[in-house]
């Protein structure tokens, strides 16, 4: 039997020779190793004693097995702790080593708390008192090969200037300092973002980008400086000037023989790249749902979607349709020699570190083709039911609801009434690392951490329901599914709900009874839907009043009416509008909030579903259960001062008339 290990025996030279006891054999001068890497440095070529290579060699005996682990444990547990840490942090991390800035004590400390908080090196060390912020800026200007922004001598260049607007810098955190050989050089205070780079790149239609590092104050001084005295152009003052110019051609009527060449040199032409990126950046400021590019036969219009309303912007000249239908499909990847079928593609941008995914759609008309872009902020930031406008009492029933251990919860409503907001709300709260959540959507609309996410592709045969078959042989606990839209979705998620899985999709009906009605329609027995489904919830979103603005005044006779209200149902509610202010753009209102009719499928409700109940028995039954219509909620909002008479008819009417 070899003879054990000396216990005192730290020799960090030893440690290769023992594979057989399971332990590392990673070289003793690893930097997360900061004991050995003494040792190491010691003793830089000692190799291993001969005698202990060939008791190592053998298989570790039980007596050798823990003073080998005690050996052994810190590099390995260091290697297993920071797996997560990325190369460029690690890179960062040892300049700042090697800069004598910090030790590897504190590195190693500063990596497990960004194990834990999802937190940057940088942002940790700088609130530990590490580091400074001009320290870390070296150190990480030295990793990238970057230079370091002297902003005392630095001055943007006015041709620079013109080509990044203004509102380009602000969302994309940076400033433009020079351009030259088609070379923009910009300060950022993150060299990391890539996806910045390439933007400006595709969307200014320049060769390269050189970033400068620089500080975040830096940036932010700068970027008052630098636009101070220039005029922040707007769309008003640009397309003025589009209006005065020759560029453009009207091509109504003869779409199909543009030349390519003149296309391509149009859409890539400054003024109307200028005006195209200003479109889209406004819109994202805006948080627009969708952009509207619409030719009519003496005019061209420019509307976007805000808080699901249409507003129309200044219209830019006629002639430039073909030109801006043209950029658009550049930008998308899109054949701009194709004018007489429609065409899809999408345009991905990051402005000010979020992802944008804009999805372009092309259709043919009789005076030019006219462009949509859908809008899709794909950060989950303010994912959270409390967020949605539920009331406390339906929110604590809907949060019942969604922790059932299987079933299938339905969220329905017209396209843009939250229903994809109101499922991923679900998720966030629902997601877990002892859950396993997959979805399949069209389009994935958010990305979530710990969700698994599937985006439809129908040009390769990848529809909800093959998508859901191939999702159910991942082991799911919770599945979402975007939409029902057939009788094989609907029988592949009833089938998922009936083995053990929780699914939530969506239908498009107006109220939670008339979902019922849908199943049956597209073929789903009575017996499989009371066996399956738990509960509907159908939705609305209203604008709400402007806070800054809101002033009270007092309805009119016909107003009430609208509502089936008299005058002395009132009981001395106020009632609210907004007058406009600068905090809502002057439009009364500002974001959103839901209105919400929850149906808990009970004993009652099945028994009437089985018995094939019309959906104005099961709507008087959930009325008589206290369950609160649309309009009811819509009523409650409104004598709550969050919105107005004029919403509340807009998005209710329908539900009632139908």
């Amino acid at each position: 039997m070899p003879a054990p290990t000396p216990p005192n025996d730290k020799s960090p030279a030893k440690k290769p020779a023992v594979p057989a006891s399971g332990t590392s054999t990673r070289p003793a001068s690893t930097p997360t190793a900061p004991a050995a890497s003494k040792a190491a440095a010691a003793t830089p070529s000692a190799p291993a004693p001969p005698q202990k290579a060939s008791t190592a060699s053998k298989p570790a005996s039980a007596a050798s097995r823990p003073a080998a682990s005690a050996r052994s444990a810190t590099a390995p547990s260091a290697r297993q702790r920071f797996a997560h840490i990325d190369a460029t942090t690690r890179q960062l991390g040892q300049k700042l080593l090697d800069l004598g800035l910090l030790d590897e004590a504190q590195l190693e400390s500063l990596y497990e708390e960004m194990r834990t908080t999802e937190r940057r090196l940088g942002e940790l060390a700088l609130e530990r008192g590490l580091v400074n912020e001009e320290q870390l800026l070296q150190a990480t200007a030295e990793v990238h090969g970057l230079k370091v922004l002297n902003a005392e001598e630095v001055k943007p260049q006015p041709e620079a200037l013109k080509i990044v607007q203004k509102n380009m810098a602000e969302l994309y955190k940076l400033v433009p300092l020079s351009y030259d050989n088609d070379t923009l050089t910009v300060a950022m205070a993150d060299p990391n973002n890539l996806q910045a780079m390439d933007d400006l790149k595709n969307l200014l239609g320049i060769r390269n980008v050189q970033p400068v590092l620089a500080l975040p104050r830096q940036i932010e001084e700068l970027l008052k400086k630098a636009y101070s005295e220039e005029k922040e152009e707007s769309i008003t003052s640009l397309i003025a000037q589009l209006e005065a110019s020759n560029i453009g051609v009207d091509v109504t009527g003869r779409e199909n023989s543009i030349d390519l060449d003149d296309a391509l040199e149009l859409a890539n032409s400054q003024p109307v790249r200028k005006l195209i990126n200003m479109v889209l950046l406004m819109a994202i400021r805006d948080h627009a749902s969708d952009i509207h590019f619409e030719p009519f036969e003496d005019e061209y219009k420019m509307r976007y979607r805000c808080d699901g309303v249409l507003y129309e912007m200044v219209p830019p000249p006629r002639h430039l349709a073909s030109a801006i239908a043209s950029r658009i499909k550049v930008m998308a990847n899109l054949d701009i020699a194709e004018r007489r079928l429609p065409q899809d593609g999408r345009i991905e941008l990051n402005v000010g570190g979020n992802p944008v995914d804009m999805r372009v759609s092309v259709l043919p008309t009789m005076f030019g083709e006219s462009v949509v872009i859908r809008v899709l902020d794909r950060t989950n930031v303010g994912l959270r039911l409390d967020n949605l406008g539920m009331p406390p009492d339906l929110l604590a029933q809907f949060r019942a609801v969604i922790r059932k251990p299987n079933g299938i919860i339905l969220v329905t409503g017209p396209t843009g009434a939250g229903k994809t907001t109101t499922l991923y709300s679900a998720l966030a709260e629902l997601n877990d690392i002892e859950v396993k959540i997959i979805t399949t959507e069209d389009p994935v609309e958010y990305e979530i951490d710990g969700i698994v996410q599937c985006p439809i592709n129908p040009d390769i045969d990848l529809t909800f329901a093959n998508a859901l078959r191939a999702i159910l042989r991942q082991d799911p606990d919770i599945i979402l599914v975007g939409e029902i839209r057939d009788l094989e979705t609907a029988q592949i998620a009833i089938q998922a709900s009936l083995t053990g899985h929780l699914v939530f999709s969506t239908l498009h009906t107006n109220d939670a009874p008339s979902s019922i009605t849908r199943l049956r329609d597209m073929g789903i027995e009575p017996y499989l839907i009371t066996a399956t489904v738990e509960a509907i919830q159908a939705q609305r979103l209203v604008r709400k009043i402007c806070t800054a603005c809101r002033t009270p005044y007092q309805p009119t006779r016909e107003q009430l009416m609208e509502l089936n209200l008299r005058p002395e149902d009132l009981r001395g509610r106020p009632f609210y509008y907004g007058e406009g202010c600068d905090k809502c753009n002057n439009l009364g209102f500002k974001g959103r909030t839901g209105l919400f009719e929850l149906m808990i499928m009970n004993d009652d409700l099945r028994d009437m579903v089985s018995r094939g109940a019309s959906t104005d028995a099961l709507r008087q039954y959930t009325r008589k259960m206290g369950t609160l219509s649309l309009r009811d909620a819509g009523l409650r909002a409104l004598f709550a001062g969050v919105t107005t008479i004029d919403e509340v008819v807009r998005e209710t009417v329908l539900e009632d008339e139908g």
